[in-house]
């Protein structure tokens, strides 16, 4: 049975967000926190930094810009577990982004190729069950349309990561909650050559939040 999460405040914050109600400060407010006693399965998550890429798209007048994140995902747990993973980038502006929609298989090559990763594979390839043990890692790839305007403070949710819910009432209202893993991003002076400058860890560099 799932913990009730008693953060309601951080709760209806959170579901505004992925409905895109909640925009600048209000956007970047504490999320409910998990159980600090384990509750569920979770898997083992490492991950690249942001990088940006301009790509030559079969069909686009001028080229394009994304951005990425490469990753592995490992089971090692005592059983198979799902892996349908979802990353969402929370912008500078409070836009909640999520990836892989609607990405031409072009940019997913020319990535794998720049990170010469002859494993990775792309957003709809990876789901799916996760076997146990090193050698069953995955080597996959979130891929965002570069937003407008500077990058800045930005976020990284991913969900899938593990099993544990919570479930919270808003009014007459229930919402439930997965834990998922916030990466947080800062890029300074990025407002002139985006892409050039480097990018930063905020603080905290990851957290676990309710989401």
């Amino acid at each position: 049975m799932p913990k009730l999460v008693p953060f309601l405040a951080g709760a209806i914050v959170a579901t505004a967000t992925l409905s895109g109600v909640a925009r600048g400060p209000t956007a970047r407010a504490d999320y409910p926190k998990p159980s600090l006693a384990p509750t569920s399965w979770q898997l083992d998550f490492q991950h690249g930094t942001p990088t940006r890429i301009v790509v030559d798209v079969p069909g686009s007048p001028a080229p394009m810009a994304y951005w990425y994140m490469t990753y592995t995902v490992t089971n090692n747990t005592d059983q198979e577990q799902p892996f349908l993973p979802k990353f969402e980038m929370l912008t500078e502006d409070g836009k909640v982004v999520r990836s892989d929609d609607h990405i031409p298989a072009a940019v997913f090559e020319r990535i794998k190729a720049q990170e010469k990763k002859s494993l990775l594979e792309p957003a709809y390839k990876i789901g799916g069950t996760l076997r146990i043990g090193e050698d069953q890692q995955r080597d996959g790839v979130a891929i965002w349309p570069d937003p407008p305007g500077r990058m800045g403070n930005f976020s990284i949710f991913v969900e899938g990561l593990s099993g544990e819910i919570a479930t919270v009432k808003a009014g007459d209202k229930e919402f439930i909650l997965r834990k998922q893993l916030k990466l947080n991003w800062h890029i300074r002076g990025d407002e002139v050559r985006k892409g050039e400058d480097e990018v930063n860890t905020d603080s905290p560099p990851e957290e676990w939040v309710m989401r």
